[in-house]
């Protein structure tokens, strides 16, 4: 039993100190780092990290809900939403980076990518060693390792870690393409894809390897490409001893043992 002024809960999260005496008010302590928003509104495309803020939501009448996106069917009850919302489909990153080129659409994305520049990345796997910006991506790599898949499709079986990435999934489905580039007539099913495209009218090529003159246009490309120096093979194969430096080889790997002849 916990007594008064126990606060026996503790967040895992290495660069906060919290500490709470409901396991339930951890619960929603966490959601403040991972981003997730679990609570989702029936009437709009609203989401909420704790379930107080959606039943407050839901108070608001819809009339209310007056800021509607041109583009998709997304509504707001606060004009500062709808525009956070408007710079998905319109690629703007009004956060600069003041080092070099990079720019983001939130400034905890802009919080991340200063870390590239100081060597501070604080998020790192127990399992394989890999090192994160933000506590959201160690946590949605932790599930390369469970396997854990709880996001999954309502139109067919598929099944994925992220929420993100069921997300792009039903777009198959569906044939959505959202992110539209402002130079020319190309559309994409998902944001990162828009980001690389526009680097083709750019030419930037912000990522570079510290070892040697190698450079990336993604942040992922130059973290494999580290890898050819290190030999770090992080993603291991569940069934055999099979080890590769890339996720996507460890998937193309694993239909090895899954293929049916």
């Amino acid at each position: 039993m916990a007594h008064a002024g126990d606060k026996p809960y503790k967040c895992t999260n290495p660069m906060c100190g919290a500490s709470f005496t409901l396991l339930g008010s951890l619960k929603a302590h966490m959601l403040t780092h991972t981003g997730e928003k679990l609570y989702k509104c029936d009437v709009c495309r609203a989401a909420f990290s704790q379930s107080g803020n959606l039943k407050i939501h839901l108070r608001t009448p819809t009339d209310e809900i007056s800021y509607k996106c041109t583009i998709c069917s997304a509504a707001f009850s606060q004009l500062a939403n709808l525009k956070k919302h408007i710079m998905i489909h319109t690629g703007e990153r009004p956060y600069k980076c003041t080092v070099c080129s990079a720019a983001f659409s939130r400034s905890e994305h802009l919080k991340g990518h200063m870390r590239t520049h100081t060597g501070k990345i604080p998020y790192k796997c127990t399992v394989c060693g890999d090192a994160f910006l933000r506590s959201e991506l160690l946590r949605n790599h932790i599930r390369i390792h469970t396997g854990e898949r709880p996001y999954k499709c309502t139109t067919c079986n598929a099944a994925f870690s992220l929420l993100g990435s069921l997300k792009h999934h039903i777009r198959t489905h569906t044939g959505e393409r959202p992110y539209k580039c402002t130079v020319c007539s190309a559309a994409f099913s998902r944001s990162e894809h828009l980001k690389g495209h526009m680097r083709t009218h750019t030419g930037e090529i912000p990522y570079k390897c510290t070892v040697c003159n190698a450079a990336f246009s993604r942040l992922g490309s130059m973290k494999n490409h580290m890898r050819s120096h290190t030999g770090e093979n992080p993603y291991k194969c569940s069934i055999c001893s099979a080890a590769f430096s890339q996720e996507g080889l460890l998937k193309n790997h694993v239909t090895i043992h899954t293929c049916i002849f």
